[in-house]
């Protein structure tokens, strides 16, 4: 069963239509990375996966009591502000001492509950904001790029932990990256964004499609181009009607999905 899907979403913000016809769905234990270049909507579609940004069009159905734990990419903290970790984890409602600590051990943030929030370097803030996502046991966690800002030993360091969380939850992961590399060896299905569904399918296949080529390139400088991407590349227009069905397992499937076919 799915943990959450959605069918043909659109969102507007304001006067711009930032995704259009998104298909997509997740199941339990799977972990799913989202990739694209800057301004593709990433962001945008995880914050309407979690109700914060409403659909215009389309459906996003969430199964029945299904518990989320969201990590925004950045969270910007008032140098002035004086609140240590411990009391953020009770915002905006308090929490146990016990449960409190175990979060912050489960992300690798152990001891830094009296530390001040503005006085965290870049990966201990990571793991706070971890923390507090892992505190209701999610069945979903998503992430909007956590290793942002890090250096290449504290971003592997990160991403090492979302694996073991995973399989010690057994929750599923949904992550925005723009660390193609990592994105090909951790996830189970790789989801390319570009205002639409560009393609999708297991990293392998979707590294190997036309329309990820034209994003990123191929090899190493596939990195590079995702910031240069400037949005001329030619899409074509695939039908988002749903009633194409994805078997993971299936590399036949799997290459059906990556021309385009969002319906996992």
């Amino acid at each position: 069963m799915s943990l959450i899907e959605t069918r043909g979403l659109d969102v507007r913000l304001g006067p711009l239509q930032v995704l259009d016809g998104v298909d997509f769905e997740i199941s339990a234990g799977e972990i799913v990375t989202i990739v694209g270049p800057n301004g593709s909507g990433k962001s945008t579609f995880l914050r309407a996966l979690i109700g914060a940004v409403p659909a215009a069009a389309g459906t996003i159905r969430r199964k029945t009591g299904l518990r989320l734990g969201y990590v925004p990419q950045k969270l910007a903290i008032d140098p002035g502000l004086p609140i240590r970790v411990r009391r953020f984890l009770d915002l905006p409602k308090r929490v146990p001492d016990d449960a409190a600590a175990y979060a912050l051990s489960r992300a690798g943030a152990a001891g830094l509950d009296e530390r001040p929030l503005a006085a965290l370097s870049g990966g201990q803030m990571q793991r706070v904001l971890l923390a507090r996502a892992l505190l209701d046991d999610p069945e979903l966690l998503i992430l909007d790029e956590p290793t942002q800002g890090l250096d290449q030993p504290g971003s592997a360091a990160f991403y090492r932990l979302i694996e073991a969380l995973r399989a010690e939850l057994g929750c599923a992961v949904l992550m925005v990256s723009h660390e193609l590399h990592v994105v090909m060896s951790a996830s189970d299905r790789v989801l390319c964004l570009n205002g639409h569904v560009c393609c999708h399918g297991t990293p392998q296949v979707v590294a190997n499609s036309a329309e990820y080529r034209a994003l990123f390139g191929s090899g190493t400088q596939g990195a590079l181009a995702l910031y240069r991407h400037d949005h001329t590349h030619h899409h074509h227009h695939h039908n988002h009607d749903g009633h194409h069905h994805h078997h993971p397992h299936d590399p036949d499937a799997a290459e059906a999905d990556s021309h385009g076919e969002a319906a996992p």
